[in-house]
C-alpha cells in the first residue's frame, strides 16, 4: 500500500467516524467518549477471535469468511480513530513500531 493510499484509508476512516459522531448526537444526545470508542474497539477485538475460531471451524458461525474479513477491517478502522483521538500519528506509530522490530531480528 503507497502512502497515498494510506492517507486517504486515514481520511475516509475519520470521516465514516465523523457520521458515526452525528448519529450518537442525535441518538444520545452526545457523542461517544474516547473510552467507549476504546471499549467498542475491544468488543470488535474479541469478536475477531470467534470469527478465527470459526474460520478454523472450531466454533459454527455462518459466513464466517465474509465476517472475519469485515471484522478486521473494522479493527484496523478502531485503531486508526483511536489514534487519532489521542494524537497519535498511526503512520508514524506503524513505521516505529516496524522498524523497532525488525531491528530485533537483525
Amino acid at each position: 500500500m503507497d502512502q497515498d493510499n494510506f492517507d486517504k484509508i486515514i481520511e475516509r476512516s475519520l470521516a465514516i467516524r465523523k457520521k458515526y459522531h452525528e448519529l450518537e448526537v442525535q441518538q444520545n444526545g452526545k457523542e461517544w467518549t474516547l473510552e467507549q470508542d476504546a471499549l467498542a474497539y475491544l468488543t470488535d477485538a474479541g469478536l475477531v477471535g470467534r470469527d478465527v475460531m470459526s474460520h478454523e471451524t472450531a466454533w459454527p458461525k455462518k459466513n464466517s469468511a465474509e465476517e472475519l474479513e469485515h471484522k478486521l477491517g473494522e479493527n484496523i478502522w478502531w485503531l486508526i480513530v483511536l489514534a487519532d483521538r489521542t494524537g497519535i500519528d498511526i503512520k508514524e506509530a506503524l513505521d516505529q513500531f516496524l522498524t523497532k522490530t525488525e531491528n530485533l531480528f537483525s
